[in-house]
């Protein structure tokens, strides 16, 4: 069954509303980099390029939380790639992704950071083109009229056309294909109210970023027969329903804040951190891009699972819960989660997928001994404090599972397999000896 536009309309405007979301919360928070910083002295501070266009990306993808992560993930891959690749093509410091770039050793690191961003943002984002044009006047008239400037506007120009070339032919534009239809049976996933279809079923066939995606695959769901099916089963129909009695306000709490689209959230993070530790522009570049690396292939894997295994979520397993042939679980038709399900099936749970693979990345670039204070925009006016990526990470995690929408085998496997995949993406971009 093809999807509806209301359906899908339905999608994003549920999972905003249910959140809680106040639009102007990223903004508010992009304000941060997005025009000249001042010391404690009142003096301009200078802005690192590579932090302001990845708040620019945020901004630009304000509008679409909760309809469109997976493309998030593979425009900021795209991004910072090419910022990357513009940055070593001036000053040779890291492996490039795309190699073959014409070296440009005097060519302006700001201009080719901002030419860059901007042919990636507009090509990919075009309905926010008058905001990255702006973001993109502004950052130019910062940089002095030269050859310098001339050729960094080249050079990002040029690293973007490559990155997009290479992904031109990605499978991404094929994601919708093959159409979802459910099949009857226990644990078969079904559409979960109010959608009619089933979301980017085909998304596991788009080329990753840096895994073999052979290396990270995963056993499977448990099997509904077992007795661990059915403490997962009664785990999540106690704490993730709409009313709970055991949820707690702090879990509620996370399980809204976390329910934010993982690339907004980890790029966030990861720039928040990146400005406080005074990263300069290259290992920036190469620290966003292997961030956004691992959560895009963290979609791509999990998404292969997802309609591999083709679970049904909880709200599914817990109405029909007669069917299941396992005696410790018992069904329960008025069942209803705690946030709105996604139109995906249950196993893994990508959510933490992305959450593992960015802490892992992020742990490799900056330890895991970091303290920083991130907020949400789909729990806005809440800040929540973590000693560690590794600590966020688990608790993103659990979110899940307090909403209600995965069993805790689904968290468990999307946190091993987001783990692997954040490891062998860290050995990407290496530096040059």
């Amino acid at each position: 069954m093809a999807s509806s536009p209301t359906s899908r309309r339905a999608f994003g405007a549920q999972l905003l509303h249910i959140a809680g979301i106040a639009t102007l919360a990223l903004s508010s928070s992009a304000a941060v980099h997005a025009d000249d910083l001042q010391d404690s002295q009142g003096r301009h501070a200078r802005i690192n390029p590579v932090l302001h266009w990845n708040t620019v990306a945020a901004e630009a993808y304000k509008p679409t939380q909760g309809f469109v992560p997976l493309a998030q993930s593979r425009t900021f891959s795209i991004v910072h790639a090419s910022i990357h690749d513009a940055l070593n093509a001036i000053e040779r410091r890291y492996a490039p992704y795309t190699p073959g770039l014409k070296s440009a050793p005097r060519a302006s690191a700001d201009a080719a950071v901002a030419a860059a961003a901007r042919q990636v943002l507009v090509q990919l984002i075009p309905d926010q083109a008058a905001l990255v044009e702006g973001a993109y006047v502004r950052a130019l008239s910062t940089v002095r009229e030269g050859p310098a400037k001339t050729a960094g506007i080249a050079t990002g120009q040029a690293a973007a056309l490559a990155t997009l070339a290479r992904r031109q032919a990605d499978g991404a534009d094929q994601a919708t294909q093959p159409v979802y239809v459910p099949k009857p049976g226990a644990g078969e996933y079904q559409f979960t109210a109010p959608f009619d279809f089933a979301n980017l079923p085909g998304w596991g066939r788009v080329q990753p970023f840096g895994i073999v995606l052979e290396e990270h695959k995963l056993d499977g769901p448990l099997p509904l027969s077992s007795r661990e099916y059915a403490r997962d089963f009664a785990l999540v129909k106690d704490i993730g329903q709409l009313v709970s009695r055991t949820r707690t306000a702090e879990q509620s709490e996370i399980a809204a804040f976390w329910y934010e689209d993982s690339p907004l959230a980890w790029n966030r993070i990861a720039n928040s951190v990146a400005h406080k530790r005074g990263l300069d522009a290259w290992e920036a570049a190469r620290a966003f891009t292997l961030l956004n690396f691992a959560m895009a292939d963290g979609f791509i894997a999990g998404f292969e699972a997802k309609y591999h295994f083709r679970t049904w979520r909880p709200i599914t397993a817990i109405h029909a819960a007669a069917t299941d042939g396992n005696t410790l679980t018992e069904a329960d038709p008025s069942w209803q989660p705690f946030l709105l399900t996604p139109p995906v099936p249950d196993y893994p749970s990508t959510h933490t997928v992305l959450g593992w693979a960015a802490a892992e990345v992020l742990t490799d670039v900056f330890g895991n001994r970091v303290h920083y204070e991130t907020t949400s925009l789909t729990l806005p006016g809440v800040t929540r404090s973590f000693r560690g990526f590794a600590q966020a990470a688990q608790e993103n995690g659990l979110s899940r599972i307090y909403a209600g929408i995965h069993f805790q085998h689904a968290v468990r496997d999307g946190r091993r397999q987001g783990r692997s995949i954040g490891q062998a993406v860290a050995e990407m971009l290496a530096p040059v000896r």
